[in-house]
C-alpha cells in the first residue's frame, strides 16, 4: 500500500483531470441520532451581531446563500478527486466569465500568489519546486505595478520571491521593463491613484509580450466586471469568492489563460513541495463558490438594488429625523460599489464622539457594527443586512443619536 510520503511525492505528476465523481459507498445517514441543532457560537460566548459595515474579512465577509451552503452540505457527504473537480468546476466558471480557464483558490490574495507563480514556472516541475528561491533557476524575478496600487495587497506576489517595481509614468513603466520582467500587476480599486489606465497597461504588456494581471477582489457589483477584465484582455483576473458573490469566506478565483491557469495548478493542492501546498481548498468550497457565481449572475441586480436603496433610505430617514444630524448617500465608483449612507451631525447640537456611539452600537442588543468615519461621521451600507434588520438600524442609530442632543 502506498504511504503518505510517497502519495505526496506521486502527486507531484498528477494529471489535473483524474478519477470518476460518483456515489459513496458508505453513508452515515441515520447513524447519528440528531438533536437540537447546537448555537455554538453562544455556547463559546462569541458575539454575533448585524452586519451595516460591508463585506470585511475582520467581519468574516458575507453570509453564504441557502443553496450554497446546501451544497456544501451534500458535497461534504461522498469522496471526490480533487482536481477533478476543479476541473469541471473551473470550465463552467471560465464560460461565465469569459475566459479561458478558471481554478478556485483559498481567497483572491491565493490567487495572486498562484497566478503569479504559473506565470514564472510554466509546467517546469523543477521551477515549480523551487519557488520562492528564484536564484539561478533562470525565473524572471520583477512585478511592476503602479506607485499608488502599492498598498499591501502586492505582499501575496513577493510571496513567490519576486520583487516589486514601482512606476509612476508611462515612461517610466516602459523603461523598467526588462529582461527580468515577469508580470504587470494592476490594482483596480486603486485605478484612480495610478497615472495608467487599464487598456493602456494591457497594450504595454501585449506590445512587450508580458502577462498582465488584476486585482479586483471587492469589485463586483456591477456584476459585469466578471468578464469585463477578461474581455478587455488582461491575462489573468484574481476576485474575492466571499463578498457580494456571498460564496465561502475562505475562496476566490483565479481565471485567464489556459495556459497560465494550467501553470497555476502545479503550485496548488494537492500536490507538495510548492509555495502554495497551504492554500487548500476542499471540495465542498469549490462547488459551493461555482453555485454562489452562478446564482449571483443570474439574479435580479436591478431588483437588489432598488431593495439596498430602500433599506438606506429607510436608516437615513430616521437618522436625520434627530436635530442637527444629516445624511448622504453615496455610491463608491472602485470597491464596495453599493448604496452607501454616511451620517454625520453636528458636534454642537449632538455631543457623541463616533467611535462612543460605534461602541453603543456594538454593546446593545442585538449587537450592530457600522464603520466609522472622520469629523463625528459614520458610514452604513445596506447589501449585508438580513430583511428587517435595516429597521433595528435605524431605530438603534436615532436612539443613540437623541439621547446625546444637547
Amino acid at each position: 500500500m502506498i504511504n503518505r510520503r510517497d502519495l505526496i511525492k506521486h502527486l507531484s505528476t498528477f494529471p489535473l483531470i483524474g478519477g470518476f465523481l460518483g456515489q459513496s459507498s458508505f453513508d452515515t445517514a441515520g447513524l447519528i441520532a440528531k438533536g437540537p441543532a447546537r448555537n455554538i457560537a453562544k455556547e463559546l460566548g462569541i458575539r454575533t451581531f448585524i452586519n451595516a459595515a460591508g463585506t470585511y474579512t475582520f467581519m468574516t465577509g458575507s453570509l453564504m446563500q441557502d443553496e450554497v451552503v446546501e451544497t456544501i452540505q451534500g458535497a461534504s457527504k461522498d469522496f471526490m478527486i480533487l482536481d477533478e473537480v476543479q476541473t469541471k468546476v473551473g470550465e463552467k466558471i471560465a464560460s461565465i466569465c469569459h475566459s479561458e480557464a478558471a481554478v478556485v483558490t483559498a481567497g483572491c490574495f491565493s490567487a495572486l500568489t498562484l497566478g503569479l507563480a504559473g506565470v514564472l514556472t510554466g509546467m517546469d516541475q523543477k521551477k515549480v519546486e523551487a519557488l520562492p528561491h528564484l536564484e539561478g533557476t533562470g525565473m524572471k524575478s520583477e512585478v511592476i505595478i503602479q506607485k499608488g496600487h502599492n498598498i499591501g495587497y502586492s505582499h501575496a506576489l513577493t510571496n513567490t520571491g519576486c520583487k516589486i517595481v514601482q512606476v509612476e509614468t508611462l515612461e517610466e513603466l516602459e523603461k523598467a521593463i526588462n529582461e527580468k520582467t515577469a508580470m504587470l500587476w494592476f490594482l483596480n480599486i486603486q485605478a484612480d491613484l495610478g497615472q495608467i489606465k487599464h487598456e493602456k497597461w494591457v497594450e504595454i504588456g501585449k506590445k512587450n509580450g508580458i502577462p498582465t494581471m488584476i486585482d479586483m477582489a471587492a469589485d463586483v457589483p456591477p456584476v459585469e466586471n466578471l468578464w469585463k477584465f477578461n474581455d478587455m484582455g488582461f491575462d489573468l483576473v484574481c476576485v474575492s469568492g466571499g463578498k457580494a458573490m456571498r460564496g465561502p469566506q475562505s475562496a476566490g478565483i483565479l481565471m485567464g489563460r489556459k495556459h497560465l491557469i494550467e501553470a497555476a495548478r502545479l503550485s496548488m493542492p494537492p500536490r507538495g513541495s510548492t509555495i502554495g501546498r497551504g492554500m487548500k481548498v476542499n471540495k465542498e468550497e469549490i462547488l459551493g463558490m461555482y453555485v454562489a457565481l452562478d446564482n449571483f449572475v443570474k439574479m435580479d441586480h436591478k431588483k437588489e438594488w432598488k431593495m439596498w436603496e430602500d433599506r438606506i433610505s429607510h436608516i437615513s430617514n430616521a437618522a436625520k429625523s434627530v436635530a442637527g444630524v444629516s445624511t448622504e448617500v453615496t455610491v463608491p465608483e472602485l470597491g464596495n460599489h453599493t448604496p452607501t449612507l454616511r451620517v454625520s451631525w453636528d458636534s454642537a447640537k449632538v455631543s457623541l464622539p463616533v467611535k462612543v456611539l460605534q461602541e453603543n452600537l456594538r454593546k446593545g442588543n442585538p449587537s450592530i457594527e457600522i464603520m466609522p468615519a472622520e469629523n463625528n461621521s459614520l458610514t452604513i451600507t445596506a447589501w449585508m443586512l438580513k430583511s428587517g434588520e435595516e429597521k433595528i438600524v435605524a431605530s438603534r442609530l436615532k436612539e443613540e443619536l437623541s439621547k446625546a442632543v444637547v
